[in-house]
């Protein structure tokens, strides 16, 4: 499952919480991304989350499920995503939901599917960190750090630099993506034009772009170009 990522520079999130007529999927969905993720972090249902799978599904590019709670597990997703946030002290958000996860669904889980990912989340204004109880006052080594214990101590395959709502300090992320020895560096928040695109891409490897689709189309299907 980790060859099935390597090679990927570009991902759309788009959340089943938020309206995406038919054309602006479609136009998502053809732009070059290597794959589609769904995921969000609230409002998530599973009604909502096979709806919009199934829409996704007519296209001919990978669908990943971003797994952020139970109510959102659907089968049929090429990959399934699972946050465990580095930097908070609800193990809930670490290892807590999880175990139930395993405890509940244990006998269905497609483990050779599933890939974890060590989140950093650095956006103290965003929702996630809300929710997670995230420690976001970190400088650039410590988010390195952390980097380094998803990586080297946990051997996580995919090391998320997560600024929700907001484009990051990209220093930090450079700090973050050198620290990496075999995890694959994501990055998301605040891509919202080619520019962003192109900075975020040159110290990561692969950009996740969400909010720009449901804000500025034209310029959210132009950062495929700008990173590929």
């Amino acid at each position: 499952m980790k060859q099935m990522i390597k090679p990927w520079r570009h991902i759309f999130k788009l959340d089943p919480d938020r309206e995406l007529d038919d054309n602006t999927l479609e136009a998502v969905c053809m732009s070059g991304t290597d794959a589609i993720m769904v995921g969000g972090s609230s409002g998530v249902t599973y009604d909502n989350t096979v709806d919009l799978m199934s829409r996704v599904r007519r296209y001919e590019l990978p669908c990943v499920l971003e797994v952020s709670n139970l109510e959102m597990i659907v089968p049929g997703f090429d990959l399934y995503m699972i946050p465990m946030v580095m930097n908070t002290a609800d193990t809930m958000w670490i290892t807590g939901q999880h175990q139930r996860a395993v405890e509940e669904y244990g006998y269905m889980i497609p483990w050779d599917l599933l890939i974890p990912e060590g989140y950093i989340i650095l956006n103290p204004d965003s929702t996630v960190a809300r929710v997670t109880g995230a420690q976001t006052d970190l400088d650039a080594a410590g988010a390195a750090a952390y980097g380094q214990v998803a990586d080297k101590l946990m051997s996580l395959p995919v090391v998320y630099a997560e600024y929700s709502g907001c484009f990051g300090d990209m220093d930090t992320v450079k700090k973050i993506h050198q620290s990496l020895h075999s995890a694959k560096l994501f990055y998301g928040g605040g891509i919202h034009d080619p520019e962003t695109a192109a900075k975020a891409a040159a110290v990561c490897d692969t950009i996740v772009v969400g909010n720009a689709v449901y804000d500025n189309l034209q310029q959210a299907l132009l950062t495929v170009k700008a990173v590929k």
